[in-house]
């Protein structure tokens, strides 16, 4: 089932390297410089900002959670489930595989809208759902929906098995914006029932509860890298765009906040460490290191930069 996606060329913007792992690219000179405990960022701002962070707005899964292996997961057990065969000459049931999965969701947000540009490539299937391939709309909604049904339901017992982690930093940033009177919020393409579980269960009840805005891909008639769930949230939340920062971990996310008018900061994974994030204030490989203070100053930097 081998399918390539094209991927944004690798950007040629000035990176700073503060370790062999952690990158920052700004779009004016900053001062940087280093404790025995962490790397901070030290940047001289104008006292006349008009600007600063009043909302910090987060994406779920690549960001609170690690969690596309286990979306993977839950998708090939449901093709398995439900004996998807995307031709005749299929000897297996549809399976797809990391490499393919990691281009795959790079490019394309939400499973409905994944599964629907697959078979649309690849021919729509045979299952135990229809016996031959859908030929009309409704066929083929329903199939996907049944998939997309039967897996989420997959992937929340995975969730509840309590072997999953958030990912390092998220919750101590959560903390730490809510006690300084930030805003915080959560944005996510995925279909609300399942964020609502990862959060219940990796946030805890109360941080989720402590929520100022928690939008899903339902609130949203355009899934990232279309804007409306970045501009819904500014306008929940009563916050300028301008003073909002948007944590991401893929090039979509990324795409959908800037569209937005909003600053955004990088928390990659190991399936879009290699994509293009040029356009965002700073790139990490974790939030380990990272405080509020650093999030801070790099917004008002970004604000002065433009």
């Amino acid at each position: 089932m081998a399918c390539t996606i094209p991927l944004s060329p690798s950007s040629s913007s000035c990176s700073f390297l503060l370790s062999h792992t952690t990158i920052f690219r700004f779009r004016s000179p900053i001062h940087l410089s280093t404790s025995s405990s962490r790397r901070r960022l030290s940047v001289s701002v104008s006292a006349s900002s008009s600007s600063s962070l009043q909302a910090l707005i987060f994406d779920c899964d690549g960001v609170i959670l690690e969690s596309e292996h286990l979306h993977r997961q839950a998708y090939n057990e449901a093709f398995e489930h439900f004996n998807v065969r995307c031709s005749s000459s299929a000897s297996q049931p549809l399976n797809w595989d990391l490499h393919f999965y990691d281009q795959l969701q790079n490019q394309i947000g939400g499973g409905k809208p994944k599964m629907r540009w697959y078979f649309k490539e690849h021919g729509w299937p045979s299952s135990t759902i229809f016996e031959k391939p859908p030929e009309d709309d409704e066929g083929r909604a329903k199939i996907i929906d049944t998939l997309q049904d039967w897996k989420t339901e997959r992937y929340k017992e995975i969730i509840k098995s309590g072997t999953v982690e958030p990912r390092p930093g998220v919750l101590r940033l959560m903390d730490e914006a809510k006690a300084a009177g930030k805003k915080l919020a959560v944005c996510s393409a995925a279909t609300k029932s399942s964020v609502i579980l990862c959060l219940e269960n990796l946030i805890g009840i109360e941080r989720f509860q402590g929520l100022d805005c928690f939008l899903a891909g339902d609130d949203v008639k355009e899934k990232k890298p279309d804007p409306s769930i970045y501009l819904t949230a500014s306008k929940k939340l009563g916050i300028p765009e301008k003073d909002c920062l948007v944590v991401e971990d893929s090039v979509i996310g990324l795409q959908a906040a800037t569209k937005a008018g909003m600053s955004c900061v990088i928390t990659y994974t190991s399936s879009t460490a290699d994509q293009d994030f040029k356009d965002a204030i700073a790139t990490y490989p974790d939030l380990s290191n990272i405080r509020l203070k650093d999030l801070e100053l790099l917004l008002q930097n970004a604000v002065i930069a433009n």
